[in-house]
Protein backbone atom coordinates (compact mmCIF):
# COMPACT_ATOMS: atom_id res chain seq x y z
CA UNK A 1 0.00 0.00 0.00
CA UNK A 2 1.71 3.54 -0.98
CA UNK A 3 2.42 6.13 1.58
CA UNK A 4 0.43 9.03 1.74
CA UNK A 5 1.88 11.76 0.47
CA UNK A 6 2.44 15.21 2.74
CA UNK A 7 1.24 17.99 1.86
CA UNK A 8 4.55 19.25 1.37
CA UNK A 9 5.71 16.52 -0.91
CA UNK A 10 4.93 18.52 -4.08
CA UNK A 11 6.95 21.44 -3.51
CA UNK A 12 9.82 18.65 -3.04
CA UNK A 13 12.06 17.59 -5.66
CA UNK A 14 13.88 14.45 -4.96
CA UNK A 15 16.97 13.10 -6.65
CA UNK A 16 19.41 10.09 -5.84
CA UNK A 17 23.13 10.77 -6.74
CA UNK A 18 25.32 7.44 -7.57
CA UNK A 19 28.78 8.06 -7.61
CA UNK A 20 30.48 5.55 -9.58
CA UNK A 21 33.89 4.17 -8.96
CA UNK A 22 35.84 5.46 -11.25
CA UNK A 23 34.66 9.08 -10.11
CA UNK A 24 35.91 8.65 -5.99
CA UNK A 25 32.45 6.56 -5.12
CA UNK A 26 32.98 6.31 -1.46
CA UNK A 27 36.00 8.78 -0.49
CA UNK A 28 33.67 11.38 -2.31
CA UNK A 29 31.04 10.78 0.07
CA UNK A 30 33.67 10.36 2.90
CA UNK A 31 34.98 13.97 2.23
CA UNK A 32 31.50 15.38 1.46
CA UNK A 33 30.39 14.24 4.97
CA UNK A 34 33.49 15.41 6.67
CA UNK A 35 33.47 19.25 5.27
CA UNK A 36 29.40 18.94 6.30
CA UNK A 37 30.06 18.52 10.16
CA UNK A 38 33.30 20.61 9.43
CA UNK A 39 30.70 23.24 8.49
CA UNK A 40 27.50 22.08 10.47
CA UNK A 41 25.63 21.60 7.23
CA UNK A 42 24.16 18.53 5.81
CA UNK A 43 25.53 16.45 2.95
CA UNK A 44 22.54 17.39 1.04
CA UNK A 45 23.13 21.33 1.53
CA UNK A 46 26.26 20.90 0.11
CA UNK A 47 25.18 19.03 -2.96
CA UNK A 48 22.33 21.28 -3.55
CA UNK A 49 24.82 23.77 -3.60
CA UNK A 50 27.42 22.32 -5.87
CA UNK A 51 24.24 21.81 -8.13
CA UNK A 52 22.96 25.74 -8.39
CA UNK A 53 26.53 26.59 -8.54
CA UNK A 54 26.94 24.61 -11.60
CA UNK A 55 23.71 25.38 -13.48
CA UNK A 56 24.74 29.01 -13.02
CA UNK A 57 28.19 28.83 -14.32
CA UNK A 58 26.64 26.59 -17.22
CA UNK A 59 24.24 29.24 -17.98
CA UNK A 60 26.13 31.95 -18.40
CA UNK A 61 28.27 30.21 -21.13
CA UNK A 62 25.43 29.81 -23.24
CA UNK A 63 24.35 33.33 -22.82
CA UNK A 64 25.34 34.94 -26.49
Amino acid sequence: MPRPKSTTAKDTAKLSLYIPPSKGGVEVLAKLRKLAKAKDRSVNYLVVEAILQYLKREEKKQKP
